[in-house]
């Protein structure tokens, strides 16, 4: 069981940066994939990008590719347990809610389905 806590969303100018953090609870957290995505109003929740276990693979959504960097904390010593989504260069329609989400098995998942844990989730607004 990983039970996943989003933050660090917020208002933002276009052009500007913010760094969400999403922070697992479980001992078995370095053994999960994890996954972001994101839901604007109306939408379907869409796949930004993942990070395998060992931070070994790393995908991004073309859309996303080159303005946002995943990574992961597995430090068990200070039990950071924790995953990251650097986002820069913001733009309007980057606007939605984030989840983070982690699932089993060392494949990146791109649709939701695959995913066994999700966060409550953290907006992200982009102004223009």
């Amino acid at each position: 069981q990983v039970q996943l806590v989003e933050s660090g969303g917020g208002l933002v100018q276009a052009g500007g940066s913010l760094r969400l953090s999403c922070a697992a609870s479980g001992r078995t957290f370095s053994t999960y994939t994890m996954g972001w995505f994101r839901q604007a109003p109306g939408k379907e929740r869409e796949f930004v990008g993942g990070i395998s276990w060992n931070s070994g693979s790393i995908t991004y959504a073309d859309s996303v590719k080159g303005r946002f960097t995943i990574s992961r904390d597995n430090s068990r010593d200070n039990f950071k347990n924790t995953v990251y989504l650097q986002m820069n260069s913001l733009k309007p329609e980057d606007t939605a809610v984030y989840y983070c989400a982690a699932k089993g098995g060392r494949v990146i998942a791109t649709m939701p389905h695959g995913y066994d844990y999700w966060g409550q989730g953290t907006q992200v607004t982009v102004s223009s």
